[in-house]
């Protein structure tokens, strides 16, 4: 069965794209593949010039924990380390996070508004705070592409809102390439442009 069928997708820098369509179309692993998760069966993947499926295995990790920031609908924290241990993981693959990588750390708490909650553990933050400690893990290497897998699924509305806004505020500001699947058409009329996926097609809205 064929998931994706002739499927061709170019973003610049800055840009933002929303992803829609009905549970099972695909959209899921599309973005496995666009992160580099997944191995497409054919056609080819660059990402600024790169195609990451040519990569050993071990310069593959490195280039996606460099280059791609990610934001689950589930934040996917660690529950045994505070939230700035959480921000700092993506450090991790390069060795242990020194001065410079902690302050980039702590000035993404704070612009995410967790400043004062830096050394709590994620039991001890509300739903939206945990996706605010998650966008930060996200950007802290500033990516080239962040994509965001229903990132306000799990959130009240007027959380997700403000969840929403902030995700695009911060693309803005770092120049990265933002692509978000959702079911949410409040999210999705945010971005600056819509496609759906729907028999393993992409489709303009």
């Amino acid at each position: 069965m064929e998931v994706l069928v002739d499927v061709s997708l170019g973003l610049a820098a800055g840009e933002n794209l929303a992803i829609m369509g009905p549970s099972g179309s695909g959209k899921s692993t599309l973005l496995s593949i666009l992160g580099t998760l997944e191995c497409p069966t054919a056609g080819q993947v660059l990402i600024d010039g790169v195609d990451p499926f040519q990569l050993s295995e071990s310069e593959l990790a490195a280039f996606r924990s460099r280059e791609i920031g990610f934001v689950f609908q589930d934040h996917h924290l660690l529950p045994q380390c505070t939230v700035l241990e959480n921000v700092l993981v993506p450090f991790l693959a390069d060795g242990r996070a020194g001065p410079v990588e902690v302050d980039r750390a702590k000035e993404l708490l704070q612009r995410v508004g967790l400043a004062e909650r830096s050394m709590h553990r994620p039991a001890q933050l509300s739903g939206g705070e945990r996706q605010r400690a998650a966008l930060a893990r996200a950007l802290v290497r500033n990516p080239k592409v962040l994509l965001a897998d229903e990132p306000t699924g799990n959130l009240d509305s007027s959380t997700a809102e403000s969840i929403g806004g902030l995700l695009l505020e911060l693309q803005r500001e770092t120049d990265a390439v933002l692509i978000v699947v959702t079911h949410s058409a409040s999210l999705a009329n945010k971005l600056q442009r819509q496609l759906l996926l729907e028999g393993s097609r992409l489709h303009e809205c």
